[in-house]
């Protein structure tokens, strides 16, 4: 699994892409302009990008400069609906690994995040593992010590997440963005798979344990002994 940044303001588009890293084992986090990218880049870690060239705040082109300013070194893919050779020149130029045109097809943004993480060395993670929950991201399973407990997609999705960002906090529109694919429903449906989760791994005998963070979100960490 690699964790991918994506900068769409078009968010047919940003839910299009996300749901394509998704479903390749990705995580996806998306910023709706360029200034939010920023922070994020901040804040976290990546292990690409995919950013479009027309964007608010600051072009994709500056997020790219920036990003590289910063002595960040994952790679980038830009997207945008311009095909002249001087806008794939000055993306190049700004430190883009690569180019996409849209439209394009989903199977060759894939592929070219495939490649990109290829040649930067990101291995893709099979296993996520705190205490003695293990999520195998091959598999789609879960294991709690000796135990398989049986998860929904959802479920999986929620608990990858938490997984992942973990220590990190991850709010109820972040969680929807990545699990759901979407923000415009009722975020009271993360309480609803917490707590679905939580029952699951606590029947277990799980040493994790999702905590709720009050008014952020959740995040998963080691039960103190």
């Amino acid at each position: 699994m690699a964790r991918v940044l994506v900068v769409e303001d078009d968010p047919t588009m940003a839910q299009v892409v996300s749901r394509a890293l998704v479903d390749d084992g990705h995580e996806p986090l998306v910023c709706e302009d360029g200034i939010r990218a920023l922070i994020a880049v901040g804040e976290s870690t990546f292990d690409a990008a995919a950013i479009d060239v027309m964007l608010p705040g600051a072009s994709g082109f500056e997020v790219c400069r920036q990003i590289r300013a910063r002595d960040l070194t994952f790679p980038i893919l830009m997207l945008t609906a311009r095909d002249a050779v001087d806008d794939r020149v000055k993306g190049l130029d700004s430190g883009a690994d690569d180019y996409l045109t849209k439209p394009f097809a989903l199977a060759e943004f894939s592929a070219r995040i495939r490649a990109l993480l290829r040649r930067h060395g990101t291995q893709p993670r099979t296993r996520l593992a705190l205490g003695n929950v293990v999520l195998d991201l091959a598999a789609g399973r879960l294991e709690v010590g000796d135990a398989l407990v049986l998860l929904t997609i959802r479920e999986n999705g929620l608990l990858r997440v938490l997984l992942t960002r973990t220590p990190e906090v991850v709010t109820r529109p972040e969680m929807l963005d990545e699990v759901w694919g979407t923000r415009h429903i009722d975020q009271n449906v993360v309480d609803q798979y917490v707590r679905y989760v939580r029952r699951k791994l606590e029947s277990a005998g799980a040493t994790a344990v999702i905590e709720t963070v009050r008014g952020r979100g959740y995040r998963i960490v080691e039960a103190v002994a």
